[in-house]
């Protein structure tokens, strides 16, 4: 048996974190697969997605918007546009954005919310922030030359960077807010789309962008005894600030006599726990599997230096941060921070192995050379590759396991009562469910009017009509936070909201019943003028926005062409599309072992990893999607569209 001994750099942030120095941590590699399996198998459960119910009927207050007075009333209108933009998030703002920079402007935008943001809109429950770093996250910096104050941007800044978006690009004036899409049906004599709204409204367009999110219908656990509980209940993503009092930066202050139940301990749980240990009489916080939270470390952006870069800097910092997290060889790890540390240290330690060990680290990826297959011979090349491929899994699972260690060393550290630190101690492999970064979350388990109710895997029993059982014991609440996310993997009509109906009635439904269909994730034939954004099929990146300017760029490329060609109808062939599912399969297997070895959670399906299905994402990772689809667009041939 094998000891691997790592060593560690943790920054000291205050009151019981570890000190600035190096640790040893040894480990056992054997005893840590075994406690992952363990950790795995007791997370997975038949139902997978299932174990969720709709919001919707009973349930139907929990999407509801909060942030605008109630009682809002207009004319229904009726009108037609070129391009009907559904969705007023990021996706939304950046495919009008693109379309206007390439001279499309007869656009409307539709968005449920009372402004722009999408999630950003409706997330604002105390400490939301943005974990990936803002200049990273937001796009379009060089164009409006905004600079994010700090680092790791909050959730309100956020929401006037999107106003800044929307100022700029005068996406005010092509808006309908507050307005739902019921239906968007193919009207295949007319050539055009026709979108009903709850508002009464009758849109005809010739281009529709599907940008409803991919995280925008919130999602509850169906547990029996839900409906059943009196007391006051909401969830993040709605926070009901008149019942807690303070606003986005804390001081929840009608807490004060309250005692709370917090369901859920993933990325949301983490930035609003501290919050409501510090304004509530008692918090519970159940969790089912916890998540890995590693040093933040938020600092001041100079504006000085942002305003001296080259221009081109942002998509290249964004590049060079999604790479990384690819596992592809960078020159400089630009970013630097906890998302990057991992990979600097696996890639940092192959430098030795150059030239020769690039080359061979280039096959593993998938990149073979043809003139060393000529040199070399088919079965020597194999051989390499394959050789090479093992040594550096092996080399990527011990310096995840260094990485987790250290995370799990710091639960130790920071928090006082040792049991409840095993408790908060993630064991999975660092990607396997989103990674989060707080300097607050494991301290607040300090506090006395907290407690971790850990519930081994298994998650709440049951709801009463006085609070929350977990264990066999009943924990009496006047309020339980829902911080259970949003609905992944259900049917696409379903978490859009509304009906999508192509060419000979058939719907989207119907026609991804067995499986996701498209043309690089953009296009699905049967459904003409039809662009869906979304990580399916396409590039899926940690930075969403990066992929979501991706989907956009490309968007406006198709459009563009099809005007200067004077083309009305755009669809992908049905060879194309074919061609792409087998693609996507195909790529996919590379990360199979992986997501299969995965605590269950939306990165893998809770657990039901079905790699003959294509619903998941451009195995190859976002950089080679990204690239591929920039070689497509060089092309000039729009190969695999059908346009007339």
């Amino acid at each position: 048996m094998i000891e691997m001994l790592a060593t560690v750099r943790v920054i000291k942030l205050g009151k019981g974190d570890m000190s600035s120095a190096h640790q040893n941590i040894s480990f056992d590699p054997d005893k840590l697969r075994a406690k992952y399996r363990r950790e795995r198998d007791k997370r997975i459960r038949v139902d997978g997605n299932d174990q969720y119910i709709e919001v919707t009927g009973d349930f139907s207050h929990y999407i509801d918007d909060p942030y605008v007075e109630p009682g809002f009333e207009r004319d229904a209108i009726q009108t037609q546009v070129g391009v009907l933009i559904i969705g007023g998030g990021f996706g939304g703002m950046l495919a009008a954005a693109r379309l206007r920079d390439t001279g499309i402007d007869d656009l409307l935008i539709v968005e449920k919310g009372g402004g722009f943001g999408g999630t950003w809109y409706w997330n604002r429950y105390p400490g939301a922030s943005c974990d990936i770093e803002s200049l990273v996250y937001f796009p379009l910096l060089e164009e409006t030359g905004f600079v994010p104050k700090q680092r790791y941007t909050n959730a309100t800044e956020t929401l006037e960077y999107c106003q800044v978006i929307a100022e700029q690009y005068k996406l005010s004036d092509i808006a309908l807010m507050q307005t739902q899409i019921l239906s968007t049906d193919w009207l295949e004599e007319e050539g055009l789309w026709v979108a009903r709204t709850n508002r009464g409204d009758i849109i005809k367009a010739t281009f529709v962008i599907h940008s409803n999110g991919p995280l925008n219908r919130p999602k509850l656990p169906g547990i029996p005894g839900i409906d059943t509980y009196t007391g006051h209940t909401f969830h993040t993503s709605r926070w009901d600030y008149d019942y807690t009092g303070g606003g986005p930066f804390g001081g929840l202050d009608k807490l004060a006599d309250k005692r709370v139940a917090v369901i859920g301990t993933g990325a949301t749980a983490v930035q609003c726990v501290p919050h409501l240990a510090a304004g509530a009489k008692e918090l519970y916080v159940f969790q089912r599997t916890p998540s890995s939270i590693d040093v933040r470390n938020n600092t001041d952006i100079d504006a000085e230096w942002v305003k001296s870069q080259s221009p081109g800097w942002h998509h290249k910092r964004r590049t060079n941060f999604e790479s990384l997290l690819a596992g592809i060889p960078v020159k400089e790890d630009l970013v630097g921070d906890g998302w990057t540390e991992a990979f600097r240290d696996i890639f940092g330690g192959l430098r030795q192995y150059r030239p020769s060990g690039w080359r061979l680290l280039l096959w593993s990826l998938g990149w073979a050379f043809s003139s060393a297959r000529k040199e070399r011979g088919i079965k020597q090349y194999l051989t390499d590759k394959a050789m090479v491929e093992m040594g550096l899994q092996e080399k990527m699972e011990m310096a995840d396991f260094a990485k987790m260690e250290k995370v799990r060393a710091r639960a130790d550290s920071v928090v006082d009562n040792s049991e409840t630190a095993e408790s908060l101690k993630p064991y999975y492999r660092q990607f396997c469910k989103r990674p989060c970064f707080h300097d607050e979350y494991l301290q607040a388990f300090n506090n006395p009017n907290v407690t971790l109710v850990d519930t081994d895997g298994q998650g709440v029993e049951a709801f009463t009509e006085r609070g929350v059982v977990a264990n066999g014991e009943e924990y009496e609440v006047d309020c339980i936070v829902f911080a259970t996310g949003f609905e992944v993997g259900t049917d696409y009509s379903r978490r859009a909201g509304y009906s999508i109906t192509g060419v000979d009635g058939l719907t989207i439904s119907e026609k991804w019943a067995d499986g996701m269909a498209t043309f690089h994730g953009l296009h699905s034939r049967g459904f003409p003028n039809a662009f869906f954004f979304g990580p399916q099929q396409s590039g899926f990146t940690a930075t969403y926005t990066f992929a979501l300017d991706e989907n956009a760029m490309q968007t406006a490329y198709i459009l563009g062409e099809l005007k200067k060609r004077g083309a009305t109808r755009v669809d992908a062939s049905e060879k194309a599309e074919s061609a792409w599912i087998n693609t996507i399969k195909r790529v996919a297997r590379q990360t199979e072992e992986f997501q299969k070895s995965c605590t269950p959670g939306y990165y893998n399906n809770e657990g039901h990893v079905e790699f003959e299905s294509q619903n998941t994402f451009y195995g190859g990772g976002p950089i080679e999607f990204f690239n591929l689809m920039a070689k497509w667009r060089e092309a000039g041939d729009l190969r695999g569209l059908e346009i007339d």
